[in-house]
């Protein structure tokens, strides 16, 4: 295990590096500058995907979905992230004590 966590951070110094290395003047083109303002959402969004709705056998709808379900009807009536992550988490327990998921 320890080589690829070695290997992962060595990785991720490098690419930190290469970063340094571009000309400031390719970093400040539009698409270059909204590219790297959307891609954490759409990292974010991918990981929330998978974490949800991926099972080791496949696509699959259970207590995890429920609980996202709840947290963004949480979202949409402006709760309190504290709120929000709280109910998702009752949710998911609740459904999954009555042996959902």
């Amino acid at each position: 295990m320890w080589p690829a966590v070695l290997l992962a951070s060595a990785l991720a110094f490098l690419t930190k590096w290469a970063g340094h290395l571009l000309p400031e003047g390719l970093l400040e083109r539009p698409l270059v500058r909204r590219s790297a303002a959307m891609l954490p959402i759409a990292l974010l969004a991918a990981l929330t995907a998978i974490q949800a709705f991926w099972s080791p056998v496949g696509f699959t709808l259970d207590a995890r979905a429920a609980g996202l379900g709840v947290a963004v009807v949480a979202l949409l009536l402006r709760a309190p992230f504290l709120v929000v992550v709280l109910a998702a988490a009752a949710t998911a327990a609740l459904l999954r004590a009555m042996g959902w998921g």
